[in-house]
Protein backbone atom coordinates (compact mmCIF):
# COMPACT_ATOMS: atom_id res chain seq x y z
CA UNK A 1 0.00 0.00 0.00
CA UNK A 2 1.46 3.38 -0.99
CA UNK A 3 1.58 6.26 1.47
CA UNK A 4 -1.15 8.28 -0.23
CA UNK A 5 -3.57 5.36 0.10
CA UNK A 6 -3.20 5.09 3.85
CA UNK A 7 -6.01 6.49 5.94
CA UNK A 8 -5.21 9.05 8.62
CA UNK A 9 -5.59 6.60 11.51
CA UNK A 10 -3.02 4.31 9.90
CA UNK A 11 -0.66 7.24 9.37
CA UNK A 12 -0.97 8.11 13.05
CA UNK A 13 0.17 4.62 14.00
CA UNK A 14 2.92 4.19 11.39
CA UNK A 15 4.21 7.73 10.89
CA UNK A 16 7.85 8.36 11.78
CA UNK A 17 8.58 4.76 12.72
CA UNK A 18 11.51 4.17 10.40
CA UNK A 19 13.47 0.98 10.93
CA UNK A 20 16.75 2.89 11.20
CA UNK A 21 15.29 4.92 14.09
CA UNK A 22 13.56 2.03 15.84
CA UNK A 23 15.84 -0.96 15.60
CA UNK A 24 13.79 -3.73 17.22
CA UNK A 25 11.69 -1.33 19.31
CA UNK A 26 8.06 -0.40 18.68
CA UNK A 27 8.62 3.24 19.65
CA UNK A 28 11.55 5.49 18.77
CA UNK A 29 13.85 5.63 21.80
CA UNK A 30 14.47 8.86 23.70
CA UNK A 31 17.81 10.17 22.43
CA UNK A 32 19.08 12.92 24.71
CA UNK A 33 22.01 14.80 23.26
CA UNK A 34 23.61 18.19 23.00
CA UNK A 35 26.97 17.25 21.46
CA UNK A 36 27.14 14.92 18.47
CA UNK A 37 30.57 13.34 17.86
CA UNK A 38 32.15 12.98 14.42
CA UNK A 39 35.03 10.79 13.25
CA UNK A 40 36.88 13.66 11.56
CA UNK A 41 36.83 17.41 10.94
CA UNK A 42 35.92 16.67 7.34
CA UNK A 43 32.84 14.73 8.45
CA UNK A 44 31.90 17.47 10.91
CA UNK A 45 32.15 20.07 8.13
CA UNK A 46 30.18 18.12 5.56
CA UNK A 47 26.45 17.92 5.10
CA UNK A 48 23.60 20.07 6.29
CA UNK A 49 21.35 19.70 9.35
CA UNK A 50 18.00 18.14 8.59
CA UNK A 51 15.79 15.11 9.02
CA UNK A 52 17.97 12.09 9.73
CA UNK A 53 21.22 14.10 9.91
CA UNK A 54 22.91 14.20 13.31
CA UNK A 55 24.63 17.59 13.68
CA UNK A 56 23.96 19.16 17.08
CA UNK A 57 21.28 18.76 19.73
CA UNK A 58 19.52 21.92 18.55
CA UNK A 59 18.76 20.23 15.23
CA UNK A 60 17.30 17.18 16.91
CA UNK A 61 17.72 13.43 17.08
CA UNK A 62 15.64 10.50 15.88
CA UNK A 63 13.21 11.17 18.73
CA UNK A 64 12.38 14.55 17.18
CA UNK A 65 12.51 13.40 13.57
CA UNK A 66 9.98 10.64 14.21
CA UNK A 67 7.43 13.19 15.43
CA UNK A 68 8.19 15.68 12.66
CA UNK A 69 7.86 13.08 9.94
CA UNK A 70 4.62 11.67 11.37
CA UNK A 71 3.02 15.13 11.47
CA UNK A 72 4.20 15.99 7.97
CA UNK A 73 2.60 12.80 6.63
CA UNK A 74 -0.76 13.96 7.95
CA UNK A 75 -0.67 17.02 5.64
CA UNK A 76 -0.59 16.06 1.94
CA UNK A 77 1.49 18.65 0.11
CA UNK A 78 3.66 19.53 3.11
CA UNK A 79 7.46 19.52 2.92
CA UNK A 80 8.31 19.28 6.63
CA UNK A 81 7.46 20.08 10.23
CA UNK A 82 9.47 22.20 12.67
CA UNK A 83 9.16 21.62 16.43
CA UNK A 84 8.94 24.27 19.14
CA UNK A 85 8.74 24.43 22.91
CA UNK A 86 5.11 25.62 22.86
CA UNK A 87 2.29 26.46 20.50
CA UNK A 88 2.92 30.16 21.03
CA UNK A 89 6.59 29.69 20.11
CA UNK A 90 5.50 27.96 16.90
CA UNK A 91 3.26 30.91 16.04
CA UNK A 92 5.77 33.63 16.81
CA UNK A 93 8.66 31.92 15.00
CA UNK A 94 6.49 31.20 11.98
CA UNK A 95 5.51 34.86 11.77
CA UNK A 96 9.14 35.92 12.09
CA UNK A 97 10.08 33.60 9.24
CA UNK A 98 7.83 35.47 6.78
CA UNK A 99 7.82 39.08 8.05
CA UNK A 100 10.32 41.95 7.96
CA UNK A 101 10.35 45.54 9.21
CA UNK A 102 7.87 47.65 7.25
CA UNK A 103 5.57 44.75 6.45
CA UNK A 104 1.89 44.54 7.27
CA UNK A 105 0.22 41.51 8.83
CA UNK A 106 -3.51 40.76 8.70
CA UNK A 107 -4.78 38.80 11.70
CA UNK A 108 -8.20 37.38 12.45
CA UNK A 109 -9.93 39.34 15.21
CA UNK A 110 -10.76 36.04 16.97
CA UNK A 111 -7.09 35.12 17.43
CA UNK A 112 -5.56 33.52 20.55
CA UNK A 113 -4.89 36.22 23.15
CA UNK A 114 -1.11 35.73 23.57
CA UNK A 115 -0.73 35.84 19.77
CA UNK A 116 -2.50 39.18 19.75
CA UNK A 117 -0.13 40.46 22.44
CA UNK A 118 2.87 39.37 20.37
CA UNK A 119 1.55 41.21 17.33
CA UNK A 120 0.67 44.40 19.22
CA UNK A 121 3.88 44.54 21.25
CA UNK A 122 6.85 42.63 19.82
CA UNK A 123 6.04 42.86 16.10
CA UNK A 124 5.07 46.49 16.45
CA UNK A 125 8.41 47.21 18.15
CA UNK A 126 10.21 45.67 15.20
CA UNK A 127 8.32 47.69 12.62
CA UNK A 128 5.56 45.29 11.57
CA UNK A 129 2.03 46.72 11.50
CA UNK A 130 -0.88 44.44 12.39
CA UNK A 131 -4.46 44.95 11.25
CA UNK A 132 -7.34 42.82 12.53
CA UNK A 133 -10.13 41.57 10.29
CA UNK A 134 -13.60 40.14 10.81
CA UNK A 135 -13.19 36.32 10.86
CA UNK A 136 -16.26 36.00 8.61
CA UNK A 137 -14.76 38.22 5.90
CA UNK A 138 -14.04 35.41 3.41
CA UNK A 139 -12.91 36.52 -0.04
CA UNK A 140 -13.62 40.16 0.86
CA UNK A 141 -10.23 40.12 2.53
CA UNK A 142 -8.96 41.25 -0.87
CA UNK A 143 -10.17 44.74 0.10
CA UNK A 144 -7.69 44.81 3.01
CA UNK A 145 -4.60 43.61 1.16
CA UNK A 146 -2.25 46.44 0.29
CA UNK A 147 1.24 46.82 -1.10
CA UNK A 148 2.82 46.17 2.31
CA UNK A 149 0.68 43.17 3.24
CA UNK A 150 2.97 40.14 3.44
CA UNK A 151 1.05 37.60 5.52
CA UNK A 152 -2.37 36.63 6.88
CA UNK A 153 -2.70 34.78 10.17
CA UNK A 154 -5.90 32.76 10.46
CA UNK A 155 -7.40 30.78 13.33
CA UNK A 156 -10.46 28.68 12.60
CA UNK A 157 -12.47 28.37 14.74
CA UNK A 158 -11.66 31.43 16.81
CA UNK A 159 -9.98 30.83 20.14
CA UNK A 160 -12.90 31.97 22.31
CA UNK A 161 -15.84 32.92 20.11
CA UNK A 162 -15.52 29.98 17.73
CA UNK A 163 -16.13 31.65 14.36
CA UNK A 164 -15.30 29.44 11.38
CA UNK A 165 -13.41 31.21 8.59
CA UNK A 166 -13.61 30.51 4.89
CA UNK A 167 -9.98 29.39 4.79
CA UNK A 168 -9.95 28.23 1.13
CA UNK A 169 -11.39 31.56 -0.04
CA UNK A 170 -8.93 33.63 1.98
CA UNK A 171 -5.99 31.48 0.85
CA UNK A 172 -7.04 31.75 -2.79
CA UNK A 173 -7.07 35.55 -2.61
CA UNK A 174 -3.76 35.57 -0.73
CA UNK A 175 -2.07 33.29 -3.25
CA UNK A 176 -3.17 35.51 -6.15
CA UNK A 177 -1.69 38.53 -4.37
CA UNK A 178 1.56 36.85 -3.27
CA UNK A 179 0.65 36.91 0.42
CA UNK A 180 1.68 34.08 2.79
CA UNK A 181 -1.05 32.37 4.82
CA UNK A 182 -0.57 30.89 8.28
CA UNK A 183 -3.25 29.01 10.25
CA UNK A 184 -3.50 28.07 13.90
CA UNK A 185 -5.18 24.69 13.38
CA UNK A 186 -5.00 23.45 16.98
CA UNK A 187 -8.78 22.99 17.43
CA UNK A 188 -9.31 20.76 14.40
CA UNK A 189 -5.88 19.17 13.90
CA UNK A 190 -5.05 17.77 10.43
CA UNK A 191 -7.57 14.97 11.08
CA UNK A 192 -10.58 17.28 10.98
CA UNK A 193 -9.13 20.01 8.73
CA UNK A 194 -6.20 19.24 6.38
CA UNK A 195 -4.90 22.78 6.13
CA UNK A 196 -2.21 22.46 3.46
CA UNK A 197 -4.73 20.89 1.09
CA UNK A 198 -7.02 23.88 1.74
CA UNK A 199 -4.31 26.25 0.50
CA UNK A 200 -2.54 27.22 3.73
CA UNK A 201 1.23 27.79 3.48
CA UNK A 202 2.14 27.18 7.14
CA UNK A 203 -0.16 25.31 9.53
CA UNK A 204 0.51 25.49 13.25
CA UNK A 205 -0.50 23.28 16.18
CA UNK A 206 -0.23 23.78 19.89
CA UNK A 207 0.64 20.09 20.14
CA UNK A 208 0.38 20.57 23.88
CA UNK A 209 -3.34 20.02 23.26
CA UNK A 210 -4.67 17.09 21.20
CA UNK A 211 -1.37 15.70 19.98
CA UNK A 212 -0.06 15.26 23.51
CA UNK A 213 -3.52 14.61 24.86
CA UNK A 214 -2.57 14.04 28.51
CA UNK A 215 -1.89 17.54 29.95
CA UNK A 216 1.74 16.65 30.61
CA UNK A 217 3.76 18.20 27.77
CA UNK A 218 4.42 21.65 26.28
CA UNK A 219 5.18 21.52 22.56
CA UNK A 220 4.30 23.32 19.32
CA UNK A 221 4.65 22.43 15.66
CA UNK A 222 4.59 24.24 12.31
CA UNK A 223 4.15 22.31 9.08
CA UNK A 224 4.89 24.10 5.80
CA UNK A 225 4.92 23.74 2.05
CA UNK A 226 8.11 23.34 0.04
CA UNK A 227 8.22 27.06 -0.65
CA UNK A 228 8.31 28.00 3.03
CA UNK A 229 9.67 25.08 5.06
CA UNK A 230 13.42 25.66 4.76
CA UNK A 231 13.15 29.30 5.82
CA UNK A 232 10.82 28.33 8.66
CA UNK A 233 13.20 25.65 9.92
CA UNK A 234 16.25 27.89 9.59
CA UNK A 235 14.49 30.73 11.42
CA UNK A 236 13.59 28.41 14.30
CA UNK A 237 17.21 27.29 14.68
CA UNK A 238 18.57 30.82 14.31
CA UNK A 239 16.24 31.90 17.13
CA UNK A 240 17.49 29.01 19.24
CA UNK A 241 14.23 27.06 19.44
CA UNK A 242 14.70 23.53 20.73
CA UNK A 243 12.40 20.81 22.07
CA UNK A 244 13.27 18.36 24.81
CA UNK A 245 13.51 14.82 23.40
CA UNK A 246 11.37 13.67 26.31
CA UNK A 247 8.62 16.08 25.25
CA UNK A 248 8.93 15.00 21.60
CA UNK A 249 8.63 11.39 22.72
CA UNK A 250 5.50 12.15 24.77
CA UNK A 251 3.95 13.92 21.80
CA UNK A 252 4.71 10.98 19.52
CA UNK A 253 3.08 8.64 22.02
CA UNK A 254 0.00 10.84 22.22
CA UNK A 255 -0.21 11.09 18.46
CA UNK A 256 -0.83 7.34 18.11
CA UNK A 257 -4.19 7.56 19.88
CA UNK A 258 -5.30 11.02 18.72
CA UNK A 259 -7.91 9.77 16.24
CA UNK A 260 -9.67 7.65 18.87
CA UNK A 261 -9.57 10.43 21.45
CA UNK A 262 -10.87 13.07 19.04
CA UNK A 263 -13.88 10.91 18.17
CA UNK A 264 -14.83 10.70 21.83
CA UNK A 265 -14.18 14.40 22.45
CA UNK A 266 -16.43 15.19 19.48
CA UNK A 267 -19.29 12.89 20.53
CA UNK A 268 -19.34 14.02 24.14
CA UNK A 269 -18.95 17.74 23.38
CA UNK A 270 -21.82 17.72 20.88
CA UNK A 271 -24.06 15.91 23.33
CA UNK A 272 -23.32 18.47 26.04
CA UNK A 273 -23.57 21.47 23.68
CA UNK A 274 -27.01 20.35 22.53
CA UNK A 275 -28.09 19.83 26.12
CA UNK A 276 -26.91 23.32 27.05
CA UNK A 277 -29.03 24.78 24.25
CA UNK A 278 -32.12 23.60 26.12
CA UNK A 279 -31.23 25.22 29.44
CA UNK A 280 -32.98 28.48 30.45
CA UNK A 281 -29.80 29.81 32.11
CA UNK A 282 -27.82 29.56 28.87
CA UNK A 283 -27.71 32.04 26.01
CA UNK A 284 -25.78 31.43 22.79
CA UNK A 285 -23.92 28.12 22.51
CA UNK A 286 -20.85 28.67 20.33
CA UNK A 287 -20.02 25.27 18.89
CA UNK A 288 -19.07 25.10 15.17
CA UNK A 289 -21.18 21.98 14.57
CA UNK A 290 -24.35 23.77 15.70
CA UNK A 291 -26.29 25.72 13.03
CA UNK A 292 -26.35 28.95 15.06
CA UNK A 293 -22.56 29.21 15.38
CA UNK A 294 -21.03 31.88 13.10
CA UNK A 295 -19.59 30.18 10.02
CA UNK A 296 -21.34 26.84 10.65
CA UNK A 297 -22.08 26.39 6.96
CA UNK A 298 -18.35 26.62 6.22
CA UNK A 299 -17.60 24.10 8.97
CA UNK A 300 -20.12 21.70 7.38
CA UNK A 301 -18.47 22.16 3.98
CA UNK A 302 -14.78 21.99 4.95
CA UNK A 303 -14.36 20.09 8.22
CA UNK A 304 -14.39 16.38 8.87
CA UNK A 305 -15.37 16.71 12.52
CA UNK A 306 -15.47 18.84 15.64
CA UNK A 307 -13.26 18.59 18.69
CA UNK A 308 -14.08 19.02 22.38
CA UNK A 309 -13.68 22.79 22.84
CA UNK A 310 -16.58 25.24 22.69
CA UNK A 311 -18.11 28.15 24.60
CA UNK A 312 -21.49 29.35 25.78
CA UNK A 313 -23.06 32.48 27.23
CA UNK A 314 -24.27 32.21 30.78
CA UNK A 315 -27.17 34.26 32.11
CA UNK A 316 -25.33 34.67 35.40
CA UNK A 317 -21.88 34.94 36.96
CA UNK A 318 -19.43 32.63 35.13
CA UNK A 319 -16.95 32.53 38.00
CA UNK A 320 -19.55 31.44 40.56
CA UNK A 321 -20.94 28.84 38.15
CA UNK A 322 -17.50 27.35 37.48
CA UNK A 323 -16.56 27.31 41.17
CA UNK A 324 -19.52 25.03 41.85
CA UNK A 325 -18.47 22.41 39.29
CA UNK A 326 -16.93 19.20 40.62
CA UNK A 327 -15.79 17.29 37.53
CA UNK A 328 -14.39 20.22 35.55
CA UNK A 329 -10.90 21.46 36.33
CA UNK A 330 -10.22 25.19 36.36
CA UNK A 331 -7.08 25.95 34.39
CA UNK A 332 -5.53 27.13 31.16
CA UNK A 333 -4.94 24.98 28.10
CA UNK A 334 -7.21 22.17 26.90
CA UNK A 335 -7.06 19.08 24.69
CA UNK A 336 -6.25 16.59 27.43
CA UNK A 337 -8.34 13.70 28.71
CA UNK A 338 -9.71 15.89 31.52
CA UNK A 339 -12.62 18.31 31.24
CA UNK A 340 -11.96 22.00 31.94
CA UNK A 341 -14.06 25.12 32.45
CA UNK A 342 -12.84 28.69 32.22
CA UNK A 343 -14.50 32.13 32.31
CA UNK A 344 -13.32 34.09 29.28
CA UNK A 345 -13.67 37.63 28.01
CA UNK A 346 -12.84 38.24 24.38
CA UNK A 347 -10.86 41.29 23.25
CA UNK A 348 -12.42 42.15 19.91
CA UNK A 349 -12.48 45.10 17.51
CA UNK A 350 -13.84 43.74 14.23
CA UNK A 351 -16.45 41.09 15.05
CA UNK A 352 -19.87 41.19 16.71
CA UNK A 353 -19.92 37.60 17.97
CA UNK A 354 -21.24 37.48 21.58
CA UNK A 355 -18.31 37.86 23.96
CA UNK A 356 -19.83 38.73 27.35
CA UNK A 357 -20.29 36.24 30.23
CA UNK A 358 -18.67 33.44 28.26
CA UNK A 359 -17.78 30.08 29.72
CA UNK A 360 -15.35 27.99 27.70
CA UNK A 361 -15.58 24.24 28.15
CA UNK A 362 -13.21 21.54 27.09
CA UNK A 363 -15.01 18.21 27.19
CA UNK A 364 -12.65 15.42 28.12
CA UNK A 365 -13.03 11.66 28.15
CA UNK A 366 -15.28 11.33 31.18
CA UNK A 367 -18.77 9.91 30.70
CA UNK A 368 -20.83 12.80 29.22
CA UNK A 369 -23.82 11.92 31.42
CA UNK A 370 -21.72 12.57 34.52
CA UNK A 371 -20.55 15.88 33.08
CA UNK A 372 -24.13 16.92 32.28
CA UNK A 373 -25.20 16.10 35.83
CA UNK A 374 -22.34 18.26 37.11
CA UNK A 375 -23.33 21.15 34.85
CA UNK A 376 -26.98 20.76 35.80
CA UNK A 377 -26.22 20.99 39.52
CA UNK A 378 -24.29 24.20 39.02
CA UNK A 379 -26.85 25.73 36.65
CA UNK A 380 -29.56 25.16 39.22
CA UNK A 381 -27.93 27.87 41.34
CA UNK A 382 -27.78 30.43 38.53
CA UNK A 383 -30.30 33.22 39.10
Amino acid sequence: MSDHEKRQSTKLVEGGRRKEWLGRLVNPPVERASTILFDSVAELSSGQPGLGEYRYGLQGTATHWALSEALTELEPGAAGTALFSSGLAAITASLQSVLSAGDELLVTDSVYGPTRKFCDAILKRFGVNTRYYDPLIGSRIAELIGAKTKAILLESPGSLTMEIQDVPAICSVARDRGVVTLLDNTWATPLFFPAIAAGVDITILAATKYVGGHADVMIGTATATEEHFQRLQRTSWDLGHAVSPDDAWLASRGLRTMAIRLKQHQTSALKIARWLQQQRQVGAVLHPALPDCPGHEIWARDFKGASGLFAFQLNGDPAAFIDRLKLFGIGYSWGGYESLALPVRANRTATKTPAERLVRLHIGLEDPHDLIEDLERSLASVD
